[in-house]
C-alpha cells in the first residue's frame, strides 16, 4: 500500500467523521459526541494532509502549529461561555483569512489557468469578505462598535457596485491570469465590501450574520480545494457551506425575514415612537415579591434571552432552577431560534449551567404550554416575547414568530431597563396589566431571589 493510498483512507474516515459531527450536533444530547468527533476528524485530516509529498520542510509548519497553538489554547480556556458569539465570529475570520492567503500565494507562485483560477478567485473573494466582515461583526458583539445599524444615503448602491466591481475584476483575472496588478485591487475591494456589508446590520441580525459569515467561510475553503486539488478540502468546505447556508434560512424564517431584508434592510434602527414610550406606566416588583409569586406556582417557564449572557446569569438561573425544582414545582427552558447573539447561544450558556437537556424546549415545543403556565419569567429577551409580532401589523417585527409568555398567567420579566431591543422598538408586553417588571442586573435579581425563597418544608400543598 502506497503512501497516497493512506492518504486517501485518512480522508475517507475524515469525511465519515465530520459527517457525523454535523449528526451529532444536531441535539444538545449528543453535542458533545458530535464536538469529538469533528476534532477527530479535523486531526486525521492536518496528519493526512501532512503525509502528502508537496510538503518538503515541516519547519514552518511547526512554527504555525506552536504559534496557533499560543492563541488558541488561552482562548479556548480564559474566554467566558458568554463570549462565545464573539469567539466564533473570530473563528470564522481566521479560517477565511487563512483560505484567501492561501489563494493569494497559489496566484503569484502558479499563476494557474481555466478552472483552477475560477476557484481560486471565488476562494479569495469569500475569503477576504468573510474575513473583514467577521473582524466587523466581533467588533459589534463586544460593542466595540454600535449594535445599532451604520447608515449612510445611497448605501446598498454604493455595497452593491463595490461588490460588482470587484466580481468584474474577479473575471478579468480569469480570461487573463497574467494581469498580477489587478489582484491587490481585487482584493482590496474584498475586504471592503466585507467591512460595508455588516455596517447596517444591526445585533437583532447577529445570530443570521454569524451563521452567513459561517457559510461563506465554508465555501471559500471548498473553493480552495478545488483550487489545490484537495478532496477531503472540497468535502469539509461543502458541509461548513451547505450547514451554514441552512442555518442562516432557520434563522431567516424564525424572525419571518428575507436574506435581503437581513443584509440590506438596516433593522434595528430606533422608531420615532420610542419617544412617547416613556410616559406609559408599567408594574414593578421586587425580589421578595417574585420569589412569592414563583413559590407558589405550579408551573413555570423560564425564557432567556441575551440579557441573561450578558449578566453571566446561567449558573444563578440553575440555582433558581434547583430550588422550585426541590418545592415539587415543574420549571421548564423556552429557547427560541434567534434569542442571543448566535445560533444555539442560549443552549450553549444554559448547557454551562448544567441544566438538564430535557428541560430545554424549542418554541414550536413550548408555546401551547404557557396558556396553562402560571409563571414566565423572562431573563433578558426582548424582540422574541413582543406581543406586537403577532397583534400590529404596522410594526416592523409583524410575522416573527415569538414565545407566547403574555398567555401566561403571570409575567415576569427582568430586564435593567425599559430601553427597547435590538429590533428598536417598544415591547407591549411590558405594559400589559399581567406582567411585573423586575429591574436589575439579571444576575444579581435572581440571586435576591433564590434568597427570599422561604425553605422547602414552609411550602404548602
Amino acid at each position: 500500500m502506497t503512501v497516497d493510498h493512506v492518504i486517501n483512507y485518512i480522508y475517507i474516515v475524515s469525511a465519515a467523521l465530520f459527517i457525523l459531527s454535523l449528526k451529532w450536533m444536531n441535539s444538545p444530547a449528543t453535542a458533545r459526541r458530535g464536538v469529538l468527533a469533528g476534532e477527530l476528524g479535523m486531526l486525521m485530516a492536518i496528519v493526512g494532509t501532512l503525509l502528502r509529498h508537496e510538503v518538503v520542510n515541516y519547519q514552518w509548519i511547526l512554527a504555525a502549529f506552536f504559534v496557533g497553538s499560543a492563541i488558541g489554547i488561552p482562548i479556548a480556556y480564559l474566554m467566558p461561555m458568554t463570549a462565545v458569539p464573539q469567539r466564533t465570529a473570530l473563528s470564522h475570520a481566521c479560517g477565511a483569512l487563512a483560505a484567501a492567503l492561501v489563494g493569494t500565494a497559489e496566484y503569484y507562485r502558479e499563476t494557474p489557468h481555466g478552472f483552477v483560477m475560477v476557484a481560486l478567485v471565488v476562494e479569495t473573494l469569500l475569503g477576504f469578505l468573510t474575513f473583514t466582515g467577521s473582524l466587523m461583526a466581533v467588533g459589534k458583539l463586544q460593542e466595540i462598535l454600535p449594535t445599532r445599524p451604520i447608515v449612510y444615503r445611497n448605501q446598498n448602491f454604493i455595497n452593491l457596485s463595490l461588490f460588482a466591481i470587484a466580481v468584474a475584476l474577479g473575471v478579468r483575472l480569469i480570461l487573463v491570469p497574467t494581469q498580477s496588478g489587478i489582484f491587490p485591487v481585487f482584493a482590496g475591494l474584498s475586504m471592503l465590501f466585507g467591512v460595508l456589508l455588516i455596517l447596517p446590520i444591526g445585533g437583532a441580525d447577529m445570530p443570521t450574520v454569524i451563521a452567513l459569515l459561517n457559510s461563506y467561510a465554508g465555501l471559500s475553503a471548498c473553493a480552495m480545494g478545488f483550487a489545490l486539488n484537495n478532496k477531503l478540502l472540497i468535502i469539509a468546505g461543502a458541509l461548513d457551506g451547505s450547514s451554514g447556508f441552512i442555518l442562516s434560512v432557520i434563522m431567516c424564517r424564525a424572525m419571518n425575514r428575507s436574506f435581503t431584508n437581513v443584509l440590506f434592510g438596516a433593522f434595528g434602527q430606533l422608531q420615532p415612537s420610542q419617544v412617547q414610550a416613556e410616559a406609559r406606566s408599567v408594574r414593578s416588583a421586587s425580589p421578595e415579591d417574585a420569589a412569592s409569586i414563583l413559590e407558589a406556582a405550579r408551573s413555570v417557564i423560564i425564557v432567556p434571552g441575551y440579557g441573561l449572557a450578558v449578566a453571566q446569569a446561567q449558573h444563578k438561573v440553575r440555582e433558581l432552577f434547583d430550588a422550585l425544582t426541590r418545592r415539587g414545582i415543574d420549571v421548564k427552558f423556552a429557547i427560541h431560534p434567534v434569542a442571543g447573539r448566535m445560533p444555539g447561544h442560549m443552549n450553549v450558556l444554559l448547557a454551562e449551567a448544567d441544566i438538564p437537556y430535557d428541560r430545554l424546549f424549542e418554541m414550536e415545543e413550548i408555546n401551547s404550554e404557557f396558556a396553562q403556565c402560571d409563571v414566565a419569567l423572562v431573563i433578558g429577551a426582548n424582540d422574541v416575547t413582543n406581543p406586537a409580532a403577532r397583534d400590529d401589523k404596522s410594526s416592523p417585527i409583524y410575522g416573527m414568530p415569538i414565545l407566547e409568555v403574555d398567555k401566561a398567567r403571570t409575567v415576569m420579566v427582568i430586564k435593567r431597563s425599559m430601553s427597547p431591543g435590538f429590533a428598536g422598538i417598544d415591547n407591549e408586553l411590558y405594559y400589559m396589566d399581567k406582567t411585573l417588571m423586575l429591574f436589575g442586573d439579571a444576575k444579581s435579581f435572581v440571586s435576591e431571589i433564590v434568597k427570599a425563597l422561604p425553605a422547602p418544608a414552609a411550602r404548602a400543598r
